[in-house]
């Protein structure tokens, strides 16, 4: 079980103090050159996390069902971001400040030790994100990613993905069909 699974079943079984939240497509959890205090567990629906360059998106990360998501650079250092966190449909999240999370993990050495094993996985979710970006094929980033995170595909708009990717929807449309067509020739 990965740290984050145990992190969230922590959260599901023990009582800390939260609060449930419900946001409607298109409303903001975090606005830029706000600080993030908060973590969002997502029960249902999904949200984006990104910033704004010369009026140009850059989606940084995918929050859905069972994730937990946050601006972590706010989170982190206590000081402004620039980020937003954007629910791209109805989204239910149950709401946990870091002043909470952070008594709550301190409470036992294991939650502690899980928290430690977050941050090894954040970086390695980074490095990967940063090889998918670099590769300078489209189909390649494609495939990496659907490789790496197919529940993806299931959750998040396609021009959304397509942001991610740094592509075009219809450039992400065109590699699927092709990506479909090879199968069906398989």
């Amino acid at each position: 079980m990965n740290a984050y699974q145990e992190l969230k079943d922590i959260l599901e079984k023990e009582t800390i103090p939260s609060k449930k939240e419900i946001f409607k497509r298109d409303e903001f959890l975090k606005l830029p050159e706000t600080v993030n205090h908060n973590l969002y567990f997502i029960l249902s629906g999904s949200v984006r996390v990104y910033f704004i360059d010369d009026n140009e998106e850059h989606i940084l990360y995918f929050g859905y069902k069972k994730s937990l998501i946050t601006a972590i650079d706010s989170f982190f250092s206590s000081k402004k971001s620039s980020l937003y966190i954007q629910a791209i449909k109805k989204t239910e999240v149950v709401t946990i400040s870091k002043e909470n999370l952070m008594s709550f993990l301190k409470s036992n050495p294991k939650y502690f030790d899980v928290y430690l094993n977050i941050m090894e996985e954040l970086i390695q979710l980074r490095i990967e994100k940063e090889k998918i970006l670099l590769m300078s094929s489209p189909v390649k980033r494609y495939k990496r990613l659907l490789q790496q995170m197919p529940e993806l595909f299931q959750e998040i708009p396609h021009k959304y993905i397509a942001s991610y990717l740094r592509m075009s929807p219809e450039t992400l449309s065109r590699i699927k069909n092709l990506d479909f067509n090879q199968d069906l020739l398989a």
